[in-house]
């Protein structure tokens, strides 16, 4: 028997068939629908083709979810997920055990159990998007805290917040923002990343080049708070642009270059691993497989 694990996207809707060592049988998408009605409509029809060969659905969400209880409390930019007792909804059609997780600490629960961070008691992943999540694996368990917000990196601030949005970590840590600077600095479609980072490895811009480096240097600012912070052992980057060999070799340049400019942080602190996702597309599908087995078998 298999498990049928779902990734709720803005754009698309991921499916999996996955066996219990997180082998996939199958996968597939759907266009994610924009109304509550139909998006339940798509997700029981999904359960209803594969009930009778699953064991369990694990379903990964944005937003703010009640691990516990099944709830998600805020769907992030899909607005009709909120205040949506998902777990309390299915029930009533299916005697199927279900468990919910949010997406970015569903890639942390991937990582962890057979991805880059595995072995990793203290440790963590960030997820690059059109903002900044994440998740945090603390003495060798997934931490949500007491709210279930833990690992909401986007919230971080960075400057003085009083004078823009911009100063939080959600806007100068946010991928999406990056391509489209870099590809209008360029002159190419804003979709066109192969360009960009063809013209960084090529060092055909300084502007590009200058624009890299300022968002790599905060994404390294935020490693080092959380060093500072959790004393964490490793951190793997996640996210589409994370595919990139080099995103992680700049972070890590820029790691390397904070602690040399601060004696003091680099005499103290013990420096950590920086590594790419073990996983991508598949990640939060992963993940919430494995919080699904949490639940079911401790």
């Amino acid at each position: 028997m298999n498990y049928l694990s779902v990734d709720i996207g803005g754009t698309f809707t991921k499916f999996g068939l996955i066996d219990h060592s997180g082998n996939f049988l199958q996968r597939w998408k759907k266009e994610t629908p924009h109304s509550l009605e139909a998006f339940q409509t798509l997700l029981l029809r999904e359960i209803q083709i594969h009930e009778s060969s699953i064991k369990g659905i694990g379903v990964s969400c944005p937003g703010r979810v009640d691990t516990k209880t099944g709830y998600i409390h805020t769907g992030g930019a899909l607005n009709f997920l909120y205040d949506f007792p998902i777990k309390k909804w299915l029930s009533q059609y299916t005697s199927l055990p279900f468990s919910l997780i949010n997406d970015g600490k569903a890639a942390a629960l991937s990582e962890w159990w057979i991805g880059n961070l595995k072995g990793i008691e203290n440790g963590a992943a960030i997820v690059l998007g059109t903002g900044v999540g994440g998740g945090l694996i603390l003495d060798s368990r997934l931490y949500n805290g007491p709210h279930f917000q833990a690992g909401e990196l986007s919230f971080m601030i960075q400057g003085h917040v009083e004078s823009a949005p911009t100063q939080l970590l959600g806007y100068s840590g946010s991928s999406v923002r990056f391509i489209q600077e870099a590809t209008t600095l360029l002159g190419v479609p804003q979709d066109d990343y192969v360009t960009v980072f063809s013209s960084i490895e090529t060092n055909s811009s300084q502007s590009l080049n200058r624009l890299f480096e300022e968002y790599c240097s905060s994404i390294a600012q935020l490693i080092s708070n959380l060093q500072a912070i959790l004393d964490l052992e490793k951190v793997v980057i996640g996210g589409g642009i994370s595919a990139q060999d080099s995103l992680i070799q700049e972070i890590s340049q820029q790691y390397k270059r904070l602690r040399q400019q601060e004696p003091l942080l680099n005499q103290t602190m013990t420096p950590l691993q920086i590594d790419a996702c073990a996983f991508r597309n598949s990640a939060n599908l992963l993940g919430a497989l494995y919080q699904l087995l949490l639940d079911l078998e401790g």
